[in-house]
């Protein structure tokens, strides 16, 4: 089956096959070409004032071409001294010239060939360092998280995640834009540019070894092939994806994704429900914003509530998951809770609280 816009993203795979590589978060440095000035303005200011200094003290040197020595003299003495090529026709005569060129112009010179040389070891080892960042970040990157798309819905997804205390080392993003990557970089996640439809691209983001996958592309089609791509590479990976058609939920499904969330339909009902009732939709509004107010939560059964039903809990019980199936609260096949039920209830939270690690929200549209 050929969808439509294949062709188009098989263009895009074809101009990203040499632009997709990893790039991880790093620390805010300044513009390389503005280090090189820094540098090189550095370099200028010991080159000047070994000439002013040779120049103070022209009279204890002597030029064997014309002998006395004037400014510019001063200045080709400076230049061929730090640069260590010195052709010995002006020298020092003087005692004072002398001591001078070995307690004043001698540490100058290595202070300019540090410079010089510090910036070409810089330039030349630049690769070499995020060649070995990249290898270190391999090996000890396991069950992470990979979010496909870094637009409103991929943002929001990684913000719900990293609040029940994801770490951001452990999340990966994919998009096609270099622009959108290094947004992502510069919050901290690793980013990987290029079309997540290739397989070559989804490996270089750890799919196969991912805990779970948020796919969150501006297209449906887009979402289909990424869900069939990663489902192959990773058996065992969560996978959630986001469509903006509820006719394409479906496909998603049967491509392997574990849940779909229909972007397009949610935010319809949300609309509805404001303007049947703006209170019902403000309280909808808090339950989706993680993190404050009112949030749902996925939690294990403790001890101390098996036997119990439902409405025993101290918390607000929504659903049981049961196995494979989510039971209301008030279904009577639910019963008694068992140790080996997981709850969904409705908690409040302040800023700033984190969820437990076993306590997980749920997706949100």
């Amino acid at each position: 089956m050929k969808l439509p816009g294949q062709d188009v993203i098989a263009r895009q795979a074809d101009e990203h096959l040499v632009t997709h590589r990893v790039k991880l978060p790093r620390k805010v440095v300044e513009h390389p070409f503005r280090q090189v000035a820094k540098r090189l303005s550095i370099a200028l200011v010991v080159l000047v004032a070994t000439a002013l200094i040779v120049y103070v003290d022209r009279d204890g040197y002597t030029d064997s071409s014309d002998g006395p020595v004037d400014l510019l003299d001063s200045f080709y003495y400076a230049t061929v001294t730090l640069s260590t090529t010195g052709y010995g026709d002006i020298a020092p005569i003087s005692d004072a010239a002398r001591l001078t060129n070995i307690f004043v112009i001698t540490p100058l010179r290595v202070l300019f060939l540090i410079i010089l040389v510090g910036t070409t070891l810089e330039a030349l080892t630049e690769r070499t360092r995020e060649e070995w960042r990249l290898t270190r970040w391999r090996s000890t990157l396991r069950d992470h998280t990979v979010v496909v798309g870094f637009g409103t819905k991929g943002r929001s997804a990684i913000q719900t995640v990293c609040a029940t205390g994801l770490k951001k080392e452990q999340v990966i993003v994919v998009d096609p834009s270099s622009r959108v990557i290094d947004a992502a970089t510069a919050d901290g996640f690793a980013g990987v540019i290029g079309d997540a439809t290739r397989s070559d691209v989804l490996k270089r983001a750890e799919v196969h070894k991912a805990r779970q996958i948020i796919i969150a592309t501006q297209r449906d089609d887009t979402a289909v092939l990424v869900t069939l791509t990663a489902r192959q590479m990773n058996r065992g990976a969560k996978i959630v994806a986001a469509v903006r058609e509820e006719e394409n939920a479906p496909l998603l499904k049967q491509s392997g994704a574990d849940a779909v969330i229909t972007s397009a339909s949610a935010a319809g009902r949300l609309l509805g429900l404001s303007v049947l009732s703006p209170s019902a939709g403000m309280v909808m509004e808090d339950l989706i914003q993680q993190g404050s107010g009112l949030d749902i939560v996925e939690r294990p059964v403790i001890k101390a509530e098996v036997g119990r039903t439902p409405r025993e809990v101290d918390d607000l019980v929504v659903s049981v998951v049961r196995g494979h199936r989510v039971l209301g609260y008030d279904d009577p096949a639910v019963g008694t809770l068992g140790l080996t039920d997981r709850l969904i209830t409705i908690v409040r939270v302040t800023p700033g609280t984190q969820v437990a690690p076993d306590i997980r929200p749920l997706p949100r549209a």
